[in-house]
């Protein structure tokens, strides 16, 4: 059994089938990335674009999700190769997959990334934004929101992650709240390999694993 495998099934003892696992590929080779996909991974996800669309070239059986900051140069690229977007924190940045994927034609599933701990070093809307957005994208005839994402501070211990994915899951019951039209939103993507079962306590269906995966790089 390959280690990735190994580490793979590893995780499946501890993580429920109800519980998606997104293989957090940037850096990772294209023979690293097929072990994933044998061992059981169907969702490899992405940081930067042009490291995407070298690697959906060569690798198939694979569904590709965006789950790093968009840059809205990068779209008309993104929305050939990705079967979701998970960072949309921006109605300009929503705007402009809306427009590429109506050249396509093509209708783009997309998570909204809040930034939950408020952080200037990383993207995402501010939470107390987000409803608002939410509704502004909606209106977008060619995405489709289907969940939120984010990315909480980093701790070495995860117990101290775990009120900012508390208060991620509480916005995201806020949003299905208000049952906003054209919104099918059921997925709730947080937690990295570090922080993935507190996420998964805290209501996380959908998680991130890189290292815990794959090893260092």
């Amino acid at each position: 059994m390959s280690v990735i495998k190994e580490k793979y099934e590893e995780m499946r003892k501890i993580i429920p089938q109800s519980v998606a696992i997104v293989a957090a590929t940037k850096g990772r080779t294209i023979e690293e990335i097929e072990e994933a996909a044998r061992a059981g991974i169907g969702i490899a996800g992405e940081n930067y674009v042009q490291e995407a669309v070298s690697k959906y070239k060569k690798i198939e059986g694979l569904k590709w999700h965006i789950i790093g900051h968009l840059q809205r140069n990068k779209v008309k690229d993104a929305v050939k190769i990705a079967d979701c977007i998970q960072s949309v924190d921006s109605i300009r940045l929503a705007e402009e997959i809306d427009q590429q994927c109506a050249k396509i034609p093509k209708i783009m599933p997309i998570f909204i990334e809040v930034n939950i701990g408020n952080e200037e070093s990383k993207s995402g809307a501010n939470p107390d934004e987000v409803l608002d957005l939410i509704r502004q994208v909606a209106e977008l005839q060619n995405l489709h929101i289907e969940g939120m994402m984010t990315m909480e501070p980093f701790f070495e211990d995860p117990e101290n992650a775990r009120p900012y994915l508390k208060r991620m899951k509480q916005l995201f019951n806020e949003v299905l709240s208000y049952n906003i039209p054209n919104t099918d939103i059921k997925i709730l993507s947080m937690g990295m390999s570090n922080s993935y079962q507190v996420a998964i306590e805290e209501g996380s269906n959908m998680v991130r694993i890189g290292t815990k995966l794959f090893g260092p790089r």
